[in-house]
């Protein structure tokens, strides 16, 4: 049986408007894309990476 891998939440909290197209497809990539926009995903070195790049767009949290 694998062991439970680690969920956290990301909350869009600033617009995309006027970002560059890399940040704008970190954001697509982690299923954002309108301010408020709630994602829960499994934290992998992929998603960390996206998160990293547009820390400043968006919140983190442990998902419950």
């Amino acid at each position: 049986m694998p062991a439970k891998q680690k969920k956290i939440k990301v909350v869009q909290k600033a617009s995309a408007i006027g970002r560059s197209a890399k940040q704008q497809g970190c954001l697509k990539g982690l299923g954002l894309g309108k301010v408020g926009a709630v994602s829960v995903l499994v934290e992998t070195p992929a998603v960390l990476g996206m998160i990293n790049k547009v820390a400043h767009i968006v919140e983190v949290s442990e998902a419950e």
